[in-house]
């Protein structure tokens, strides 16, 4: 096999032919389009070799603009963790829009580590052998490539359709746009950067990150979800018919996340939306515990399938209203007065 550069971003013209890589181990991060969160804490160098090549010198960076390009990539080997994440996203940490782009094929002839297609919302994966779970926002579709299970991104169906895909054991609803997850496979990040009027329905319990940078639609999970679930909410609604574990809500923007009891602190940096938790639960201001009204008790009935009287115990959290500020001013006796600051 010879070696195959793909051109860097300033380069303007685009190959149009498939990427073929061959791996002798197991490699994590393989097509990450997060690189590992390299901006944060530069773990992984997106211009460097992906390790265990045979006759290839592609950087992690090569393969994300293959794709990014539409172009196929083809991997003979084992792939390990965190592979396909957030494929499709035009992420705001590389410059983008933050919403989603078109994103080619990959092909993988061996099997695939957890966490596959973590926050993918484009494109598709086609797995000659095994995947291990938990899954990413990925759901298997009748194959058109003969030798090869396909994978398709949740949030990718439910925003733009099946198509002229079939889905395999789980159920899609195109007149009202529901899609029920019903297959026992545990998946995380469901829904992620969904921004259409759409429903998901869990049947079980989710993994980690549930309804992630969400801006529009329903997600209802009929079980317990884990870490991050509505974490980067930005519209449309989680609600977990169980528990949620830590980071419940974290830098919510706007929408609605309801659960049964959650772990550890819920909202953490959280700017806006609402959260509703049928027992009391932790917060750091300026998240803060507020009346509930008829409206809400209303949305909980719908929602979370309670009851009348249910509803009305549940708790609603939100940023607290901003309080007057006031300033002390010690008078000539020795008093102190406070006055209302400018």
């Amino acid at each position: 096999m010879g070696m195959h550069t793909l051109p860097s971003k300033a380069d303007t013209w685009i190959i149009k032919m498939p990427v073929e890589i061959e791996i002798t181990e197991n490699t994590d991060y393989l097509l990450d389009y997060t690189f590992n969160f390299h901006w944060h804490n530069r773990l992984l160098d997106p211009d460097s070799v992906t390790p265990f090549q045979k006759d290839t010198e592609l950087t992690y960076r090569d393969l994300v603009l293959a794709l990014k390009s539409g172009d196929d990539v083809r991997i003979k080997g084992n792939v390990g963790k965190n592979f396909a994440y957030s494929m499709g996203a035009d992420l705001q940490h590389m410059g983008g829009s933050g919403g989603m782009e078109s994103a080619g094929r990959v092909f993988v002839e061996g099997d695939v580590g957890p966490e596959a297609g973590m926050g993918m919302v484009a494109g598709a994966l086609y797995v000659a052998g095994s995947i291990s779970e938990p899954f990413g926002n990925i759901i298997e579709v009748r194959s058109d490539v003969s030798g090869y299970r396909k994978f398709r991104s949740i949030t990718d169906i439910v925003c733009s359709g099946p198509g002229d895909d079939v889905l395999l054991l789980n159920m899609f609803d195109p007149e009202n746009n529901t899609l029920l997850l019903n297959d026992s496979i545990l998946r995380a990040t469901v829904g992620a950067r969904c921004n259409r009027p759409a429903t998901i329905r869990i049947e079980g319990r989710a993994h980690n990150g549930t309804g992630v940078l969400m801006r529009e639609g329903t997600i209802i999970v009929n079980g317990d979800a884990g870490m991050n679930t509505g974490s980067h909410l930005d519209g449309g609604t989680v609600a977990v018919l169980g528990n949620v574990g830590e980071f419940a809500g974290a830098y919510m923007k706007s929408g609605v996340l309801a659960f049964k009891n959650a772990r550890g602190y819920i909202g953490a940096g959280m700017s806006g939306g609402t959260i509703y938790s049928r027992s009391r639960v932790k917060t750091n201001s300026p998240v803060a515990k507020v009346r509930m009204g008829k409206e809400d008790v209303a949305l909980m009935r719908r929602i979370m399938d309670a009851g009348r009287i249910d509803a009305g115990l549940y708790n609603k959290y939100e940023l607290e209203p901003e309080k007057e500020k006031y300033i002390e001013v010690r008078m000539r006796d020795g008093s102190i007065v406070l006055r209302k600051a400018d």
